[in-house]
């Protein structure tokens, strides 16, 4: 996250429809969604609970155990 800068604010997304509207506009930009987390932070001050309801969780890939044959 950019440090903040009291003379120059960043504008604030609080409200869901907010947020996906600059997760849309910031899509093409961002590989991953960890990249849209950066970009996010970096260009607006953020609701994180907002963005995590609206990103896709990134999880783990399951480990299978291997099948007795």
């Amino acid at each position: 996250m950019l440090n903040a800068d009291p003379f120059h604010p960043r504008p604030t997304l609080l409200h869901p429809s907010h947020i996906a509207i600059a997760v849309d506009q910031l899509g093409p930009q961002a590989g991953s969604s960890s990249e849209m987390w950066r970009l996010l932070t970096d260009h607006f001050t953020v609701d994180l609970d907002a963005v995590a309801a609206l990103l896709p969780r990134s999880e783990p890939e399951p480990h299978w155990l291997r099948t007795r044959g």
